[in-house]
């Protein structure tokens, strides 16, 4: 019989929500700040750790943010995604979904085509290196304008064969979906999968109008779609996906603690939640982490986590042999470690 943490080391699965910049480790943040002579505000790496302590979103984007700073060439890019992918291949991801925030990046001057070079490097490596395949999903900036948004749709535009989605992300609050509504259209016209971060700090009235103004395919957190019974029996029967984030909802005072988070009612209630590290980096644990912090805190054993590790094969945008194929594995690896 397997251990329980070996157990879940092994499970394959797919990470549907990753920051790509979220998961820049202090040492490498550092290391890129030296290679590029880029100013941060921290002197130690030990500094950076200690102002990880975020009372909200806000919080955590402005540390965000400072820390992008020094993501200045195709190779920064490139190794900031290998770093990535070492550390889920570790924890048995053998799909990954990732987001990545152009305007983050084009707006203090980095051209679009170097992030796109520096990550499909990363990605390209991954897979020769891990087996580990992989997907980008384009985020626009919700803080920012509608405008700014079909500014980075079109920077997009020589990529897109390369870009399987786009996304919404930032400080929710006071961003309602409803607000990129024509710029989804666009990129829905465009042949783009969309998600959007929606129920994480908002209320479950901007669920709502992910799901039927902007007509997502699979939703990002979603948390607070529990305080409303008809919409958590919505998502339930339409099978739509959420990507929760276990750690990071501590960590931003979205969940009180970890022993009081909801993803074990999640499934209780039917829907196809699945488990994501978000911005491991700052949120404390990849997606291994995540795994064992939820299953350990609300008593989920073998046979709910494998339902999570299917969920995130089913929500994911590889095609359904690929899906089919991801899924035999995970039975038999399931089968041969009850």
């Amino acid at each position: 019989m397997t251990d329980f943490a070996t157990f879940i080391t092994g499970l394959p699965k797919a990470e549907l929500h990753l920051h790509i910049e979220g998961s820049l480790e202090p040492e490498l943040m550092f290391a890129l700040a030296a290679r590029n002579d880029v100013a941060i505000p921290f002197k130690t790496v030990d500094e950076v750790r200690a102002a990880y302590s975020f009372s909200n979103l806000q919080d955590f984007l402005d540390i965000y943010y400072a820390g992008a700073s020094v993501l200045i060439t195709e190779a920064d890019f490139r190794d900031m995604a290998i770093a990535y992918f070492d550390r889920a291949a570790a924890d048995g991801v053998v799909h990954a979904e990732i987001f990545f925030d152009p305007q983050t990046h084009t707006d203090r001057g980095i051209a679009f085509d170097t992030v796109m070079r520096g990550l499909l490097a990363g990605m390209a490596e991954a897979e020769a290196k891990h087996g580990l395949t992989s997907k980008l999903i384009l985020c626009f900036l919700r803080h920012l304008s509608e405008e700014a948004a079909f500014e980075t749709l079109a920077m997009a535009e020589p990529w897109l064969d390369r870009i399987t989605g786009v996304g919404l992300d930032s400080s929710e609050v006071g961003h309602p979906p409803e607000k990129f509504a024509r710029v989804f259209a666009a990129a829905r016209a465009k042949g783009l999968k969309l998600v959007a971060h929606a129920g994480e700090e908002g209320p479950p009235a901007y669920v709502l109008q992910a799901l039927d103004i902007l007509g997502i395919d699979r939703l990002d957190h979603g948390n607070r779609s529990l305080e409303d019974p008809v919409l958590t029996a919505r998502l339930a029967r339409t099978g739509m996906t959420l990507t929760v984030c276990p750690l990071s909802n501590v960590k931003l005072c979205n969940v009180a603690s970890i022993d009081e988070h909801p993803i074990d009612r999640m499934l209780r209630e039917g829907l196809r939640a699945t488990i994501n590290s978000d911005d491991p980096a700052y949120f404390g644990g990849y997606i291994g982490e995540n795994y064992r912090a939820a299953a350990i805190a609300r008593g989920l054993g073998k046979p709910e986590l494998a339902t999570l590790a299917r969920n995130s094969f089913l929500g994911s945008f590889l095609s359904d042999d690929e899906v089919a194929a991801h899924l035999v594995r995970l039975d038999a690896y399931v089968e041969e470690n009850a």
